[in-house]
């Protein structure tokens, strides 16, 4: 693994092909780590995130509770975990993080739950916005720091086409089916 800072700049970029995200956060001793399928790039400068999460989620507690979270983007390999940490919520199943083998680091001195083997990680700042929150279930997120591994993703651009298959990323349908991303296909605007 080698991980490298992104630019805030080019962070959007790590969202842009619309992959299944995972959700970390963390409140005192207490962490937790979901699935979430609509999570999007907001804006460019200062960059945003946002991601949708259910009332039921305790995720979602633990980020009103510390205001902060981490999107990272799993890779091929973690399918199976990405599907039983969205399917299981901790408070019924408390060990479920060992259960689907999630393992968690921290970087940078960053004081946030980053889990172990995703291609990129996105640390936020909430953004309170208690309307969004109640009647849309949508949370933004300032992204304070951005990281990627760069057997994928280096210069401002993902490279799943040179890289393992293994680094590819998820993309959730329903019903335990993904994609996996696929080839690249590039366009000159002359030609657009």
């Amino acid at each position: 693994m080698s991980i490298q800072a992104v630019p805030l700049a080019k962070a959007y970029r790590l969202l842009n092909h619309g992959p299944t995200v995972l959700v970390s956060a963390q409140h005192g001793d207490s962490v937790d780590v979901m699935a979430a399928a609509w999570a999007c790039a907001l804006d460019f400068t200062p960059a945003k995130v946002t991601v949708v999460l259910d009332k039921s989620t305790y995720t979602r507690v633990l980020i009103e509770q510390s205001g902060q979270f981490v999107l990272q983007i799993p890779t091929r390999d973690q399918a199976a975990m990405v599907l039983g940490v969205g399917t299981q919520g901790l408070l019924e199943h408390p060990d479920k993080l060992n259960a689907h083998g999630v393992q968690l680091f921290q970087y940078d001195a960053q004081p946030l739950p980053l889990v172990q083997g995703c291609s990129a990680w996105l640390l936020c700042r909430l953004i309170p916005e208690p309307h969004n929150h109640a009647a849309h279930d949508l949370f933004i997120g300032e992204v304070v720091a951005a990281y990627a591994d760069d057997e994928v993703f280096r210069d401002g651009h993902w490279h799943f086409e040179s890289a393992d298959d293994k680094w590819r990323s998820l993309h959730y349908v329903a019903g335990g089916q993904f994609y996996v991303i696929g080839d690249s296909l590039n366009v000159s605007a002359a030609t657009a």
